[in-house]
């Protein structure tokens, strides 16, 4: 099944993305790697040899994610699934009353530019690619697109506004643009994981990640990466999974 898939990874160099780039290399595909140039996706690509690359990618950049579409179409003939994992997020009350202080848009517009428009960007330009594929005798089918949205989506937090707005998007956007590609055969699924050992809960104390896990119904514990790697391996498999939004959360529904 993944052997002689290609693959595009959007966040590819820690979390979420790491994950998914290196069980799509285990399973026999190759994967580019797109993340920021500072980050550690060269490295990544290195330790994985032949079978994935680095390019540096800003997500809402048009000449960056069209770089890395056509990579995987020099460098590897095709590609077959996309993975958006890069995000980012803020935490900021809408309006601060203490110090009389209002959101800022500029911070509001960067996280829905970067996770938004980032996601339809990159979607935009690989199903250009996808589209060329030949279709499979099996279903007709050209390409799976699996994007990440996040249980803000329904469940937003206090100071969460501009990131439950992106997800909430990206939820949003699902639907038509399943409808959209689904002549072409292009499967389009979105992923809403609960909390996760990313880097950035990583970076709290284990105290802070102890009681997180405990707001979890069950599994009491924080998701692992591997998880989410796993859940777009399901995905690409199972191909009657289109149009739907999957929330991996362990049952979590967040408190405000």
């Amino acid at each position: 099944m993944f052997k002689g898939l290609v693959g595009l990874v959007t966040g590819g160099a820690s979390g979420l993305g790491r994950a998914t780039v290196e069980r799509l290399v285990r399973e026999g595909s190759r994967v580019v790697i797109c993340d920021l140039p500072g980050s550690a996706g060269a490295d990544l690509a290195a330790g994985l040899g032949d079978n994935a690359v680095f390019v540096p990618t800003d997500v809402v950049s048009e000449n960056d994610v069209q770089t890395a579409v056509s990579t995987a179409k020099d460098r590897f003939g095709k590609l077959d699934v996309t993975v958006n994992c890069a995000g980012i997020g803020v935490a900021f009350k809408t309006y601060n009353f203490k110090k009389n202080q209002p959101h800022l848009l500029e911070d509001f517009t960067k996280v829905l530019m970067v996770n938004t428009v980032g996601t339809f960007n990159v979607i935009r330009l690989a199903v250009g690619v996808m589209g060329a594929n030949a279709a499979d005798e099996a279903d007709g089918q050209r390409g799976v697109i699996i994007n990440t949205a996040s249980v803000a989506a329904y469940d937003g937090q206090i100071g969460q506004a501009a990131y439950s707005a992106s997800k909430g998007a990206i939820v949003g956007m699902t639907l038509p643009i399943a409808r959209d590609l689904a002549p072409q055969g292009i499967r389009v699924v979105t992923i809403a994981p609960g909390l996760f050992l990313t880097p950035l809960l990583e970076g709290l104390p284990p105290k802070v990640q102890t009681a997180l896990a405990q707001t979890v119904p069950f599994p009491k514990r924080l998701g692992r990466p591997e998880e989410y790697a796993q859940m777009v391996c399901s995905i690409i498999e199972n191909r009657m999974l289109n149009a739907e939004v999957i929330r991996l959360d362990g049952g979590i529904r967040m408190q405000a």
